[in-house]
Parts: structure tokens; sequence; C-alpha cells
């Protein structure tokens, strides 16, 4: 069960989130914050699985509550409690900030509602998510960030994959999620998922984000290629 508090100064915005979820058997609302700082006491008392962030709140914003939420000890164990941000401003500092700060997704408000329960399931699970509104603009300042590292370190990650999983870090970096390279490839949903740990393992990266930017780090994939997978 994928417990959710939902961070958000307005009713209206939570009690419409607190609907749409009601209808998923797997995903469970557990409170309700109307401010960063309830956010942030909220998340230490009740450890759900995720929180969803707003992030211009009155007093502690959402990008502060992000930072303290993940940052703190005692919710960062075998239980981590992760945060996907939901709000209406995707501008690069509002983007940035919040994944600096820790968040593990990024989804705009006018996102299809099915976009929303998906991408709870996947942070939920462990992977990242990035609305396709931003997906590309992000990506592609991280593939042109500077490289501290070796620049042959990236083609030797990528090049310990086999050709079935290049093929779908490719499909990864383009923005589809799992159910949908699933139906491109022709795989069972398992298999997909089989696919995506061990790129996560052979390429060393925390998580679905940091796989993708390796990936147009590398040169697998054209950083001039808007990502996104489309609403």
């Amino acid at each position: 069960m994928i417990d959710i508090l939902i961070a958000d100064d307005d009713v209206l915005v939570r009690g419409g989130i607190a609907m749409l979820l009601a209808g998923e058997s797997d995903v469970r609302l557990v409170g309700q914050a109307g401010s960063g700082d309830e956010a942030v006491r909220l998340a230490y008392e009740l450890r759900p699985t995720l929180v969803l962030m707003d992030l211009r709140m009155p007093g502690l914003d959402g990008v502060e509550a992000t930072r303290r939420i993940v940052d703190e000890p005692t919710l960062t164990g075998d239980e981590v409690v992760r945060v996907l941000v939901l709000t209406t401003f995707s501008d690069d500092e509002s983007l940035h900030s919040a994944l600096r700060a820790g968040a593990s997704g990024f989804l705009i408000k006018d996102a299809a509602p099915r976009f929303l329960v998906e991408a709870i399931r996947s942070v939920a699970a462990g992977a990242s998510w990035l609305d396709a509104a931003v997906a590309g603009q992000v990506i592609r300042a991280l593939a042109a960030a500077p490289q501290p590292s070796s620049p042959n370190v990236e083609e030797g990650a990528v090049g310990r994959l086999t050709a079935r999983e290049r093929e779908v870090l490719q499909l990864m970096a383009a923005g589809r999620s799992n159910a949908e390279i699933r139906d491109l490839l022709v795989l069972s949903e398992a298999t997909v998922r089989t696919h995506v740990s061990r790129i996560l393992m052979k390429t060393g990266s925390r998580d679905r984000t940091q796989a993708v930017v390796l990936a147009y780090r590398s040169g697998l994939v054209d950083a001039r290629v808007r990502v996104g997978h489309g609403q």
C-alpha cells in the first residue's frame, strides 16, 4: 500500500487529489498539510510512503520542506519518505531547486489525472518522474553541465549494457514509462523492471533520472531531441 501525504495550501486542490486517489486500490491518503511546516511535521509523525508537495506555500516553502524531509535521518532508512512535487510552476528555478532539494519527481498540476497516479506509483517504487513538459529542459541542462569525471567514464558505463538494455535506456531517455516500454518492445512489465534494475546497477546510477543523464552524456541519446511521453 502506498501511503500519501498531500501538502498544498489550497484546500480545493487537496480535496480534488483526495477524490482522485480514493478510486485507487493501492493508494491510501494518510494526511493533509496546508503549509511546508505542517508537511514536515506530519511526515515525521505519519511516515508516509510519499509526500505530494506543492512548491509555493505560506511560511516554509515546498523546496525547503522537501529538503528537511529528505535530509532527516529518521526518514531516510529502509522505509524512506519520498517527495513528488506537484505544482503549477515549471520554470527552471522551481524545477532545479526542487530536484536539488531531493525531490524524486516533478509533475505539473495541469497534467492528466492518470499521470498523477502513474507518477505516484513510479516514485513510490523508487524510480524518478519528470513531467513531459519539463523533462527535456532538465535533461539537456544536466547533460550540458560540466563533467567532473573522466570523459570516458560515461561511455564505459553504457558500454557494459547489452543491446536490449541500451534500447530500454533510450526509451527511458525518451520519457517512456515501464508500461510504455513493455508495449513498444513486446515484453512483460516484470522483464522491463529487470532491465531497468540492471541498467541502474551496471551504470552505477542511483535512480532513473541519473541513468537518463548518463545516456545523454555518453552520446547514446542526442541531447537536442526533446524528451517526453506526451499528455
